[in-house]
């Protein structure tokens, strides 16, 4: 595989020789493809505002592309914090190429159409509405794979715009159509491509998830405007046997950190079990980035730990680094584990935990070092009210611990 993406780029980076100035991208709207399994093709739109500027657009999320260069005949996008870019070749204004995560060693074919707007193709007039709560179950009766979520969906016309939220995130923006009874969502962030097709009836779904092209699962939901999801503040706790949570992992200048060190000592401390490949835990970070700006003064530290699949530690200190320059995150990222993000390795590392269920999970410790509450998961702004929700009870309970 490693070889394919060297043989992409060598062919990407090849043009005739007597072109002297390379082509950039034109602006206007865009629509882009990225190929999933099954013949299904994963859209999203975006806007190039100039040759180095672009927003991608997923329902009421909006994320500004400004890493753009080009070579001869080719383009190159990078997206924000993640590892993920897009490498393509012009044809007329349009692009044809992959989207590319080396560390994953995947690489997804993607094109793009000039002045496309369109996400989805409806062919023919809404027979259904999404509006409304879908208690969902993907993998069903797939031993180990099976979980539950929450559908929350919003239907205008045939346009749909929601999310799904599990015991661990949310899927994040997602949009798309209602084309008769079938029902089409996708969002591309630079981390994942998903898309969610299914049939749907009145008080039912069926369907499928992909991810890129090398996931898909089915799913099914019903609706059911009451139903709710276990707390997210009981499925992960400290075992018996320890008194509480202890580390020691260095930061990007390879400096060994702990809660023992100063900067902790008397402090309400919240520690971000987290990865910088991780869109929850990017949605989570703004958060907490701009709360410790905010109240930092009134004694609260947080550290986070990251687990990266990047294959070398100085590969995952550089994701580190550019996630704290991008985001403006003003406390520490330490690099407890590289090469791998599997949640049995990180709790090796963190074996006081009954386990590690979530990217991102948050562990707020009091004054004492005593661990008050283990909080699994995190309601990112596409759940809406259950995000608003969730500052309200962070802020609520933080406050608590302050004045301890």
């Amino acid at each position: 595989m490693k070889n394919l993406i060297g043989i992409l780029a060598i062919i990407l980076l090849s043009s005739c020789k007597s072109e002297t100035k390379s082509k950039t991208l034109k602006v206007g709207s865009y629509r882009a493809i990225i190929e999933a399994q099954n013949n299904e093709e994963i859209p999203f739109v975006f806007e190039v505002a100039s040759a180095t500027q672009m927003k991608i657009f997923n329902a009421e999320e909006v994320i500004d592309v400004s890493e753009i260069t080009y070579k001869n005949d080719s383009v190159f996008i990078k997206l924000p914090v993640f590892e993920g870019y897009i490498a393509a070749k012009f044809e007329g204004d349009n692009l044809k190429g992959s989207f590319i995560k080396e560390s994953l060693d995947r690489t997804v074919p993607f094109a793009a159409d000039f002045n496309e707007t369109r996400r989805f193709e409806a062919h023919s007039k809404p027979s259904q509405n999404s509006t409304g709560i879908w208690e969902t179950v993907f993998s069903k009766g797939i031993a180990d794979d099976e979980y539950i979520a929450k559908g929350i969906f919003k239907q205008e016309g045939d346009r749909v715009t929601g999310t799904f939220r599990t015991t661990t995130g949310d899927y994040r923006f997602l949009e798309g159509v209602m084309d008769g009874d079938k029902l089409k969502l996708s969002t591309f962030d630079g981390a994942h491509a998903f898309l969610f097709t299914a049939t749907v009836t009145d008080s039912t779904m069926e369907g499928y998830f992909y991810s890129g092209n090398h996931w898909k699962e089915p799913f099914v939901a019903e609706r059911n405007d009451t139903y709710e999801l276990p707390s997210a503040n009981n499925l992960t706790f400290i075992k018996e046997g320890y008194d509480g949570i202890d580390f020691e992992f260095p930061n990007t200048s390879d400096v060994i950190v702990s809660l023992n060190d100063e900067r902790f000592k008397d402090k309400v401390v919240i520690v971000q079990i987290m990865g910088t490949w991780c869109p929850n835990c990017l949605d989570e970070s703004k958060y907490y980035a701009q709360y410790y700006k905010e109240n930092k003064a009134r004694g609260i530290e947080f550290v986070a730990l990251a687990f990266e699949y990047a294959k070398t530690k100085e590969g995952a200190f550089s994701r580190i680094d550019r996630l704290q320059n991008n985001v403006g995150i003003n406390y520490p990222i330490l690099l407890a584990q590289y090469g791998t993000s599997d949640k049995d390795k990180a709790q090796e590392k963190l074996p006081m935990l009954n386990h590690v269920l979530s990217y991102p999970t948050s562990i707020f410790i009091d004054k004492t070092g005593k661990v008050r509450k283990i909080h699994t998961g995190f309601n990112g702004p596409a759940t809406g009210e259950k995000y608003v929700d969730f500052k309200a009870e962070f802020e609520t309970f933080v406050n608590g611990l302050l004045k301890e």
